[in-house]
């Protein structure tokens, strides 16, 4: 038994840990809030770091979020490369918004170069937390672990009324098909109910996820152009 073992079998860390944990994980949530309170309704776009300039999954998305960002829509994402990228690269093909919330990693994972403004979190859950926060609309584009992380977390939300029910488009019918039939599993197996199954979208058209976007979150929650709201500067906002 090694020493790590040894610690854990001794149960809970000391109550000094525990308090110094949670003041540092409010201090990252706050940190995240204040530096995110002016980006305005956004689109999260979720999808994986893996895929290459060249790959046609990056042009989709990139194409995608333009169309977004077109809305009026600030494309936040978690900042990294890949399909992330390139949502924020189509957010400044048409001079959009641009916003990323990275992730420190052993490995670092450094801001793509195509955001207006980024973010570090330390946490996975408060970085979770804020893809969701400020969010009409979610675009699930082929990914790996941390795509269907966000994607479930947000599907949970929806489902539990935790957060109101905004549309969750997947891209990638393809890509998503043994996906799509395990959720059919679940529904037959009634560990989910067949009104869950209508949470979300599957769809390979950009035109068809404007539409829905324009329907169930411009028209669904009033979104307005308004003037833009401005920094407290005592505050020190920025």
């Amino acid at each position: 038994m090694n020493e790590s073992e040894i610690i854990f079998l001794e149960g809970p860390h000391s109550r000094w840990k525990e308090l110094t944990f949670a003041f540092g994980t409010m201090t990252e949530m706050i940190t995240g809030f204040r530096a995110l309170h002016f980006i305005g309704p956004c689109i999260t776009v979720f999808g994986s770091a893996r895929f290459k300039e060249d790959h046609p999954y990056y042009e989709l998305t990139r194409k995608a979020a333009a169309a977004f960002a077109k809305l009026g829509f600030t494309i936040l994402t978690g900042g990294g490369p890949g399909l992330m990228e390139a949502a924020n690269r189509g957010a400044k093909d048409v001079n959009g918004r641009s916003v990323g919330c990275n992730i420190q990693l052993p490995v670092e994972q450094k801001p793509n170069p195509y955001l207006d403004k980024w973010i570090y979190m330390r946490h996975f859950f408060v970085r979770k937390i804020l893809l969701v926060k400020y969010s009409f609309a979610f675009v699930v584009m082929p990914g790996g672990y941390g795509t269907m992380d966000e994607y479930f977390e947000a599907l949970t939300l929806i489902q539990t009324h935790k957060i109101k029910d905004f549309p969750i488009i997947i891209f990638g019918s393809e890509y998503h098909k043994d996906l799509l039939e395990h959720i059919k599993q679940m529904n037959k197996n009634a560990t989910i109910s067949t009104d869950d199954t209508h949470l979300f979208v599957i769809t390979d058209s950009i035109e068809e996820a404007v539409s829905i976007i324009i329907e169930k979150s411009i028209k669904r929650y009033g979104l307005r152009p308004q003037n833009k709201i401005k920094p407290v500067k005592w505050l020190f906002e920025h």
